[in-house]
C-alpha cells in the first residue's frame, strides 16, 4: 500500500436510489405495411421505433387500404387523431415472400405521356418495360420514369429524348405486394431454427434490448380477433424478457359476432379471459374511416397517461374516443344504451358508448372478469399500475444484483423504494405503499443461496365504476312554510 501523508476524501454509493423512468403505455404493434411506398424502408420483422407520423411513413409507407395494411390504421389513429407517441411497429409483410407477379401488362401512354399500372403494391425495382412486340427493353431514367401517385398507384412516364414514342403501347412486367399471402402464422412468428432470427410476436422480447424501452401494450389490429394470435399476444405480454409485463389489447370479431348479446359467449369459448388482456367490441368509425376499438383505445390510454406524468393510474373509460359512431365490420351501426354497455362491462369487455358528452370508451375490466375478482387482476388501471410498478422496480434495482447481501444494501433498497412509493402516494397516484424486508420471507437457506425477497404493499385507487345517490322526501322542510 502506498505511503500517505495528508487529508484524503473517498466516496460511497448514495443510499437512496432514484427510480428508473419506464414508459407506461408504449404500444408495440404487429401487422402489415406497404413497405414499397417507404422512402427509407425498415427491415421486415424488426421493431421500428417511431415518434411521429412522418417518421412512420418514411420507414413503413402509408396506404389507406387498412384491411391489407393494418399498421397504417394505427399510424393514423395514434399520431394524427390522438397526437401521442412513440410507437414500436413490427411489419411482417415480406416483399421477398408475400408477393405476386404480372407478366407483360399492356399499357398505353396518354396525351401527357403517362400510364398507370393496374396493380397496387408495385415494387419499383422489379419493373421492366418493353415495346409492344417485346423486341426492345427500355431503360429506366433514360426512356421512362416511374413514381407513385397520391393513391399508391405507379405512374410510368415517357421521357423526352428517349426511345419510346408518344402514345406508344408498352408491355410491363413487375412484382407487387400481396398482403393476402400474410397469415396468422406470420404474425405469431417464432425463432428461425436455421438462422436464430426472431419473427412476429417473438420480437416483443427485442424491444427493450434495442431501445431500452419497456413495452406497455401489445396490439395486432386486424389479427387479434384470431384466437391463436390473441393467445400468443397474451403469453408474450405476460412474460417479456422473462421479467417485464404489459397488457394485450384484443378485438372480438364484428363480422361474425354482430349482436352484443353474443359477445360474452364468444369471449369465453375462445379463451379471451386473461388478466393481462383487454377485450374490445365493436369497431368505431370517424367520417368514412373504420377503426378497431383496440387501436383507438391504445391512443386513449396513452393520451390519459400523458395527462398524468406517464403514470397509468387513471382509467381510459368515460373519456372521449375520436369517433362519430360504433359499427360492425360491414359498416352497420351499433347503438348501445348504458344498460347494454354495462352488460358487456360486466362480462369483461370494453365497448363504446354515446350517452353523455359524445362517444367514449366504456368499461374498466380486464378479460379475466367476471371469473376473477381480485382488483389487481380485473381492473384495467390497477392491473397496469401493478405492471408498471413491477417493471420500474426491476429496472431500478437491476444494478443491485450480485451486490453483497449485507444490511446496508438491504436498507438502501428498502429506503429508496419507500421514498418513491411515498412520493406516488403524496401525489395520489396510489393510496399508499411500502416495502418491507421480512424475516419470515427470507429463510437462512435462501439468504445463504443468494436469494433476497422484499414485500411490496401497494394500493392503486379503483375507478369509481358506480356512483349512487339516495333520494328521500324529507317532511321536516315543510316547517319552512310557517316561517
Amino acid at each position: 500500500m502506498a505511503y500517505k501523508h495528508g487529508v484524503y476524501v473517498s466516496e460511497v454509493p448514495t443510499s437512496v436510489v432514484p427510480p428508473v423512468h419506464v414508459s407506461a403505455g408504449l404500444p408495440v404493434v404487429f401487422g402489415t405495411a406497404p413497405i414499397n411506398l417507404a422512402t427509407n424502408p425498415a427491415p421486415v420483422n424488426k421493431p421500428v421505433l417511431c415518434y411521429s407520423f412522418k417518421e412512420a411513413v418514411e420507414q413503413l409507407g402509408y396506404n389507406s387500404d387498412w384491411k391489407n395494411y393494418t399498421l397504417c390504421e394505427f399510424m393514423k389513429s395514434h399520431f394524427v387523431l390522438y397526437a401521442v407517441g412513440p410507437v414500436v411497429f413490427v411489419n411482417v409483410l415480406d416483399p421477398e415472400k408475400h408477393k405476386a407477379s404480372v407478366s407483360q401488362e399492356e399499357i398505353t401512354l396518354d396525351n401527357q405521356d403517362k400510364a398507370i399500372l393496374a396493380k397496387q403494391g408495385v415494387i419499383l425495382s422489379t419493373i421492366k418495360v418493353e415495346s409492344s412486340d417485346g423486341s426492345t427493353t427500355y431503360n429506366l431514367d433514360t426512356d421512362y420514369a416511374t413514381a407513385f401517385d397520391d393513391d399508391g398507384n405507379v405512374v410510368v412516364t415517357r421521357l423526352s429524348g428517349g426511345s419510346i414514342t408518344e402514345g406508344a403501347t408498352l408491355k410491363v412486367s413487375y412484382d407487387y405486394l400481396d398482403p393476402s399471402l400474410v397469415t396468422s402464422e406470420d404474425i405469431i412468428g417464432g425463432i428461425d431454427s436455421a438462422t436464430g432470427t426472431y419473427k412476429g410476436l417473438e420480437l416483443l422480447n427485442q424491444v427493450f434490448p434495442l431501445y431500452r424501452l419497456v413495452p406497455g401494450m401489445v396490439l395486432a389490429p386486424g389479427w387479434s380477433q384470431d384466437p391463436t394470435v390473441a393467445a400468443v399476444m397474451v403469453a408474450k405480454a405476460s412474460n417479456i424478457n422473462s421479467h417485464f409485463k404489459c397488457i394485450a389489447l384484443t378485438d372480438v370479431p364484428t363480422d361474425t359476432v354482430k349482436d352484443y348479446t353474443e359477445v360474452p359467449a364468444w369471449k369465453n369459448d375462445n379463451n379471451y379471459v386473461s388478466t393481462n388482456q383487454i377485450d374490445c367490441w365493436p369497431k368505431v368509425k370517424l367520417g368514412e374511416e373504420i377503426y378497431h376499438l383496440s387501436t383507438q383505445l391504445a391512443g386513449l390510454i396513452c393520451a390519459t397517461d400523458a395527462q398524468n406524468d406517464d403514470i397509468p393510474y387513471a382509467s381510459p373509460s368515460n373519456k372521449n374516443l375520436q369517433a362519430d359512431s360504433a359499427v360492425l365490420a360491414d359498416g352497420t351501426e351499433v347503438s348501445l344504451g348504458p344498460d347494454q354497455a354495462a352488460y358487456l362491462n360486466g362480462e369483461g369487455v370494453i365497448t363504446a358508448l354515446n350517452f353523455v358528452g359524445g362517444w367514449k370508451a366504456w368499461g374498466n375490466r380486464t378479460g379475466a372478469y367476471p371469473a376473477a375478482t381480485d382488483p389487481k387482476d380485473v381492473f384495467l388501471p390497477i392491473r397496469r399500475m401493478f405492471n408498471w410498478i413491477g417493471n420500474t422496480l426491476i429496472l431500478t434495482y437491476w444494478a443491485k444484483v450480485d451486490y453483497p447481501i449485507k444490511r446496508r444494501n438491504i436498507e438502501a433498497i428498502v429506503d429508496s423504494a419507500n421514498i418513491w412509493l411515498n412520493g406516488l402516494a403524496a401525489r395520489e397516484f396510489i393510496l399508499g405503499g411500502r416495502v418491507e424486508f421480512l424475516a419470515e420471507e427470507n429463510p437462512d437457506n435462501d439468504l445463504m443461496d443468494g436469494i433476497v425477497r422484499f414485500h411490496v404493499y401497494v394500493t392503486p385507487p379503483s375507478p369509481a365504476r358506480e356512483i349512487d345517490f339516495t333520494l328521500e322526501y324529507d317532511v321536516r322542510y315543510l316547517e319552512g312554510l310557517f316561517g
